[in-house]
């Protein structure tokens, strides 16, 4: 990099008057270069209250400017830091109306967090930004189907059929291939072949429910992206026959939302974030689905901070545990890092055998088939993270 690109970087970066000289840097911009820096200074410059005197920018006045801002950060940034300045202006400037208006709205980058902030605001979206707020929330959950959809389908079709294989297979369902591997050491110099002493078999390809799925989702306020992970999830877990899948959402309050899972966006649309957090209900609830406990899976996805009855809420869960279900807690269900959670309970859910860990979309079909195939899933995280 040059001497006079450093410099023109710094610029932009340390912002400067109009005579381009404010900076101490006096490197003069050109007219893209202005514009991307009056982008910036929309944005970040100055600030009340910290000594820096008043702001020199700001997105305020009028939607044509707002309108010509988001354009702007469109042309001159690549999208990902366009979805950071996106959500800046919402926090740093109260832009919420960028959400209201469906111009605005329109000209917005769609990501996963815009989507959890449009679903905490769908009760105050006006008439006329309902629709574009929801042709919004289909284009993000088109991508991330398209991206994760065949990865899960497959991760756990094959944790079903690999938990489907007999060692005492019928002729017509032995697996040759794994059977040979299984047996090598078994060749015979005098017959010339492989004397099999163990048969590996496909398993017959069941037409019935295999497993049940019950994803247990807490829609507090914290947990915004992890609920539009869980529902994305949700539906392609419910479009595989071999699974009998369950959306429950909770705060303080129980909303069954199954019969939602063949549309992820009116499944969304259907949750309510925010409030408080009544665990033990949910729990209580999802006890109520279970018929066949061995063949269950609850997958609780929470932060974990309780606002029921907490003894209750280790009670219900020890119960599940020893009725042969298998339960796992997801911290978080997102791409944003490490969790804020209730390290109490995550630790007591431990002790009972409950794993407790944050866990990334792209992790998300793994865990699935380990626990389909009834590994140790507190091993499993551990060599995941390594």
């Amino acid at each position: 990099m040059t001497d006079d690109e450093r410099l023109r970087r710094w610029r932009l970066v340390l912002g400067g008057g109009p005579d381009d000289t404010a900076d101490g840097t006096g490197v003069g911009l050109n007219p893209d270069d202005r514009r991307v820096d009056a982008a910036l200074a929309a944005l970040y410059d100055g600030g009340g209250g910290e000594g820096n005197g008043p702001r020199t920018g700001g997105l305020g006045g009028s939607a044509p400017q707002v309108a010509r801002w988001l354009g702007d950060i469109r042309q001159y940034f690549p999208t990902s830091v366009v979805q950071v300045m996106q959500r800046d202006a919402v926090e740093r400037l109260g832009l919420t109306r960028m959400l209201l208006e469906p111009e605005l709205l329109a000209a917005v980058t769609p990501d996963v967090r815009l989507v959890g902030t449009l679903l905490s605001l769908k009760g105050v979206l006006p008439e006329r930004t309902k629709e574009t707020a929801r042709e919004v929330v289909r284009t993000v959950m088109t991508e991330l189907q398209r991206r994760i959809a065949d990865r899960t389908r497959a991760a756990v079709t094959g944790a079903l059929d690999r938990s489907a294989r007999t060692r005492r297979p019928r002729p017509g369902d032995i697996d040759m291939a794994r059977t040979i591997r299984a047996n090598l050491q078994h060749f015979s110099p005098e017959l010339g072949t492989i004397v099999p002493e163990r048969l590996i078999g496909h398993g017959r390809r069941r037409r019935s429910v295999q497993r049940d799925v019950i994803l247990a989702v807490d829609q507090s306020g914290s947990m915004a992206e992890s609920v539009v992970y869980a529902g994305l999830f949700g539906a392609v877990l419910a479009s595989m026959p071999a699974l009998r899948t369950r959306f429950v959402a909770f705060d303080t309050a129980v909303a069954d939302l199954t019969d939602e899972l063949g549309d992820p966006v009116e499944l969304l649309f259907g949750t309510q974030l925010g409030g408080g957090t009544d665990i033990n209900r949910a729990i209580a609830y999802c006890q109520s689905l279970v018929t066949r406990p061995t063949e269950t899976l609850l997958v609780l996805i929470s932060d974990l901070y309780e606002g029921g009855a907490r003894a209750d809420l280790l009670r219900r869960v020890g119960a599940l545990v020893a009725s042969g279900v298998q339960v796992v807690t997801l911290l978080a269900l997102s791409d944003s890092g490490a969790p804020a959670y209730d390290h109490d309970n995550a630790a007591a859910l431990a002790a009972l055998g409950v794993p407790a860990f944050a866990c990334t979309p792209e992790l998300f079909p793994d865990l699935m088939a380990a626990a389909i195939r009834g590994e140790d899933l507190t091993r499993w995280t551990a060599a995941a993270l390594a």
